[in-house]
């Protein structure tokens, strides 16, 4: 696994576990924002052929 592919898989597991935690807390703003930036992680795996579902 190559540094970038490393790299945006780490990212997009972050940012699943800052959106499940904006959910819980109620923080709607939050979880909107998170789940936008989740979205725009997962295009640029896609646009790069980082297969997602393995992380």
């Amino acid at each position: 696994m190559d540094a970038f592919t490393a790299g945006i898989l780490q990212r997009i597991a972050s940012t699943r576990s800052d959106l499940d935690a904006a959910r819980r807390s109620g923080d709607e703003f939050l979880a909107e924002v998170e789940q936008a930036a989740l979205e725009d992680l997962h295009r640029l795996a896609a646009e790069h052929g980082v297969e997602v579902n393995a992380a």
